[in-house]
């Protein structure tokens, strides 16, 4: 994804390793999370009832009650979709940003930082294409326990649907834009995320040590916690667009939810109701989720693993 150091000279790029590095990395990190993925996205759809009762009182609240109730496996509703979809997705975004790396280094070699951030919005406008629908349907899931939960206490139940289903109806009903519900809050969060991310890991990783053969790259332990810390930190500065995200793609409601019309109406509602706070549902816990999913990503895809099986010279940019 970058370089171990902004002033080394280019060298030749290849892009099917890195989009094969940023698969297997994707696949790897969002396994390992999953499950506390899962409780963010419940964290952040739940609304204040009006005489201020909440199902979540906190993160491991909404992790005890969702164990207690789905069981082991509860904890990967919606995963098998995230799975098959995050390898695209985290390919597109760790060989997207190298790709505009590599084209913005100057002559001299040299990647200012500016250019760094225009490298990482790009990458994070890129995939997009990929990450709404897989949110979307990722999110029905998700949050399906909570809805589910709700709706028994009223005496009523809901049927269990698959993220299958879900995707042929939105498409019979509203065809392929109905796969998109909430672009505009994805490109805001993924998009200020990149420009966030990519610039803060690349310093954070050019400060620590480098391996013993010359090459210039930051060992991998290195590169682990650069990507565990510049993760969380850019996770909380965006969690107000991921909070806006998450309740715009969530098609079904419990009984007295409200109702979003797009991004303007979403932050009025929720700024009016339940206050600035409310941007910040679910903080701590994605910051928990994209520390590790980051920097996991970020040593797989250092370790080079596509490069080796493929017998190709590993490069940075």
């Amino acid at each position: 994804m970058t370089s171990s150091s902004n002033n080394l000279p280019v060298k030749e790029f290849s892009l099917v390793p890195k989009i094969i590095n940023g698969g297997i990395a994707g696949i790897i990190g969002v396994s390992c999370v999953f499950p506390l993925d899962l409780v963010k996205t419940r964290l952040q759809n739940q609304q204040i009832g009006p005489n201020g009762e909440k199902m979540y009182r906190s993160m491991f609240d909404c992790f005890r009650k969702t164990y207690r109730v789905e069981g082991y496996f509860g904890m990967y509703r919606g995963s098998a979709v995230n799975i098959l979809l995050i390898t695209p997705e985290k390919a597109i975004k760790l060989a997207a940003n190298d790709f505009f790396r590599h084209n913005l280094t100057t002559k001299d070699g040299k990647l200012p930082i500016f250019r760094q951030m225009i490298a990482g919005g790009l990458a994070g406008l890129c995939q997009i294409v990929i990450t709404t629908p897989m949110e979307l349907l990722k999110i029905q899931m998700q949050d399906a326990g909570r809805i589910a939960a709700q709706a028994k206490e009223s005496g009523k139940s809901i049927h269990k649907i698959s993220a299958t289903q879900i995707a042929l109806e939105l498409l019979k009903t509203k065809g392929i834009t109905g796969l998109y519900k909430g672009t505009g809050a994805t490109m805001l969060r993924d998009v200020s995320f990149s420009v966030v991310y990519f610039p803060l890991f690349a310093t954070l990783n050019d400060l620590g040590p480098r391996k013993a053969d010359d090459s210039g790259e930051a060992v991998f332990w290195c590169s682990f916690l650069s990507g565990c810390a510049a993760g969380s930190l850019a996770a909380l500065a965006v969690n107000p667009f991921d909070v806006i995200k998450t309740r715009l793609q969530a098609i079904k409601k419990a009984e007295g939810e409200m109702q979003f019309n797009g991004v303007a109406d979403c932050i009025r509602k929720t700024f009016t109701i339940e206050g600035p706070q409310a941007f910040f549902k679910g903080g701590l816990c994605r910051m928990i989720v994209i520390a590790p999913l980051f920097g996991i990503a970020q040593m797989v895809y250092f370790l080079g693993v596509a490069e080796s099986l493929l017998g190709i010279s590993q490069t940075k940019v």
